[in-house]
């Protein structure tokens, strides 16, 4: 049995034929991902096996720096799959280097939203992403979560703490989009919010918002009073 490959999309859906068309800032990062990839396994389709990578090591910039063992850990990447990967990352990683920017400081959900649009607006699944901040706001890195589905992803609190504790976070936000378009937040959303809120308090990490982001733009949920309510978790 051949892998599943882009080849069996619909035309219309590849990614290939989608950055010719509307050119790269408008695909995923899953998307240009699986580009690189080329194919997927048996029973793995080549979307989902870049989203698992994604997932796996949390962030673009980990898995920039993943070794070609690490990368090959997964399941679905072998070794030419992870040679592709590091060739491509440090091609990246070198032109980078050439414009390097200045620290990025979050003390407005607007930044927040400046650092991950690009990377979530365009996406056709649900992806909740933790920004990790040191005590004065300059950022740590930021993790993905989870991905879930067009209408929802699931998250647990220990999941969103973990990379906290990790980087030793003074404090963060978490962020998610709605492939959707409709930025209005879900009654799941709310009660994650909450949970997350109290669990901060006792990990002594507060949360700082909850931005949702679409290609109309993004709410925080701060701003719009929602669930935020005590001055322990100021975002000034």
């Amino acid at each position: 049995m051949k892998p599943y490959s882009l080849q069996q999309m619909p035309l219309d859906e590849r990614p290939r034929e989608r950055l010719v068309r509307d050119g790269a800032d408008a695909l995923s990062s899953a998307e240009l991902l699986a580009i690189i990839l080329g194919s997927g396994t048996k029973s793995k389709h080549v979307l989902q096996l870049a989203e698992e990578l994604l997932v796996a090591f949390g962030s673009l910039e980990n898995l920039s720096q993943a070794t070609l063992s690490e990368l090959s850990e997964i399941k679905g990447i072998g070794l030419i799959k992870a040679i592709q990967l590091q060739a491509a990352f440090r091609l990246g990683i070198r032109a980078s280097k050439q414009a390097a920017t200045p620290r990025c400081k979050i003390i407005h959900p607007k930044q927040a939203y400046d650092l991950l649009r690009y990377e979530l607006e365009n996406e056709m699944r649900e992806h909740f992403i933790s920004v990790l901040l040191d005590a004065k706001s300059y950022l740590i890195a930021y993790e993905i979560i989870s991905i879930g589905t067009l209408s929802q992803t699931l998250v647990h609190p220990r999941e969103v703490f973990y990379p906290a504790i990790r980087h030793k976070a003074a404090s963060f936000l978490v962020v998610h989009n709605h492939p959707s378009g409709d930025l209005t937040p879900s009654k799941e959303d709310l009660h994650l919010t909450d949970l997350l809120i109290d669990a901060s308090v006792l990990l002594g990490i507060p949360l700082r918002d909850h931005l949702i982001i679409s290609k109309h733009g993004y709410v925080s949920f701060r701003e719009q009073g929602l669930s935020f309510k005590t001055a322990n978790n100021s975002l000034a």
